[in-house]
Parts: structure tokens; sequence; C-alpha cells
């Protein structure tokens, strides 16, 4: 299985991002992280016992030339650890796929697998951290090994304007990655401002996203008890597109 390839832009940010995603995919810096999603993808769900799971750190996916950049915790386990692109192939992702869609980021409501015909456009999908962890919870440790991928992946995104923190996790790294200080308490719609300066540990600033708007992560126990519905995703991404300054969907 390959990584699914982005959407024509910019030859040479799509040759940057594709070398990025190439190293992604083969990282075996965290032991504990490799072991998880390599025992994962083997022992598989019954209901995808017939399938190839990926098994590797998964690349970011959509528009290299996306002015909004949504960053989530890390791959599902049965999700885009089986399927190799972000958020695609579990709950978390028929949530954030369809309310893209609705919003204009994406040509349709559904992510099944790579290759299925989705398509993002100005919009940009990544994680803080890139293997499946175990019980979804990364260690400081793997989140600080992980995080120059990201920082890196920022930079080559040279038109991003906006980024979209899927939950708490990712919050705390697009902060710490902007320089955030203080940092305003994380909450759905909760819109921080990036410090503008040059500066190696202010990349964001460099890739030109100035504010970063909190959304509660698409995860089931937040869309099923209703701590997140489709509207309250509707309003985080039609904000983004608006500070962005998108036209309207």
């Amino acid at each position: 299985m390959s990584a699914p390839p982005s959407p024509p832009g910019d030859a040479a940010s799509i040759a940057a991002l594709h070398s990025l995603n190439d190293e992604v995919a083969a990282c075996r810096r965290c032991d504990r992280l490799v072991t998880w999603r390599e025992q994962t993808a083997a022992d598989k769900r019954a209901a995808f016992a017939d399938e190839d799971y990926w098994g590797r750190g998964v690349p970011g996916f959509g528009d290299p030339a996306a002015a909004v950049v949504l960053v989530g915790l890390a791959p599902a386990a049965h999700g885009a650890n089986r399927t190799g692109r972000m958020f695609t192939g579990d709950r978390s992702g028929d949530f954030l796929y369809a309310a893209l869609h609705r919003c204009g980021f994406a040509n349709q409501p559904t992510s099944v697998r790579a290759g299925d015909g989705l398509a993002l456009r100005d919009a940009y999908i990544t994680a803080a951290v890139r293997c499946a962890p175990p019980a979804n919870k990364p260690t400081p440790t793997e989140r600080d090994a992980c995080r120059p991928f990201l920082e890196r992946e920022l930079a080559l995104l040279v038109n991003a304007r906006v980024a979209v923190a899927l939950g708490a996790f990712a919050y705390g790294v697009l902060c710490t990655i902007g320089g955030v200080r203080p940092r305003p308490r994380f909450g759905h719609g909760v819109i921080a401002e990036v410090p503008a300066g040059p500066g190696s540990a202010e990349l964001l600033p460099l890739a030109g996203i100035s504010r970063i708007i909190c959304s509660f992560h698409p995860s089931q126990q937040n869309t099923f008890t209703g701590r997140l519905t489709a509207d309250m995703a509707d309003t985080v991404l039609r904000d983004a597109r608006r500070l962005a300054n998108l036209a309207p969907a």
C-alpha cells in the first residue's frame, strides 16, 4: 500500500511534502508506538480481517495550497492505522469529513479508504503524533519526538493562515510550536492569536498562520454524547474559512 497522493498544486511544495510523508511512514523512533501499530496491523479487527493494514506512520493529507490546517491527536488503531490516510475509516473521520464537505473543504462527505475519490480544497489534515498509540494516549516523550514532523509540515504549507486544533492535545502542541504565551484555556470555539516574528521555535508565524481555533475532537466520546454536534463543528470550520479570508461555502 502506498501513501495517498496530494492533489495538484505547487510542484516544489508537493515534492517536499511527499519527501516528508515518506519519512513519516518510515519512522521508527518510538519503540512502544512501533510495536503497537504493527501488532494492531497484524491482529486486525474482525470486520477488517481481509484488509491489509497500513501499520506505519500516517502522513498528512490534503491540499498543499491549503489556507486552513486541521491538526488531530494521532491515528486511530483501526482507522488511519488501517487505511493510511488521516481520519479515514472510523467514526471520527465520518463525522469530520461530513463537516468538511458541508463547509466547502471536501468534495464528498465520506472517507472510506485511500483512493476513494476524496479530495480537499483549501484544507490540509494532519496530527500531532503520527503513529496509533495504545489507549489513544501518546507519552510526552512520544509527542516531542514527533513534533519536528509537524513543524516541518507547517513550514511547507506556505499558504496556511489558520490552524484548527482538534482537541486539547493538538492545541497544546500547536501553541508550543507557535510560541503562544500565555495560552488561552482550551474550549470549543476559543481562538488563540499566534505572535508574529522570526525564530526557529516559531514556525507557525513563518508559515503565515496567525490564529489557532479550538474544536472538541470528533471522537465518538464527544459526538455520541452531544458534546460536539454537527452545528458546533460547522461553526468552527466556517470561522476558519472567514479568518483565512476564504469565500463562504
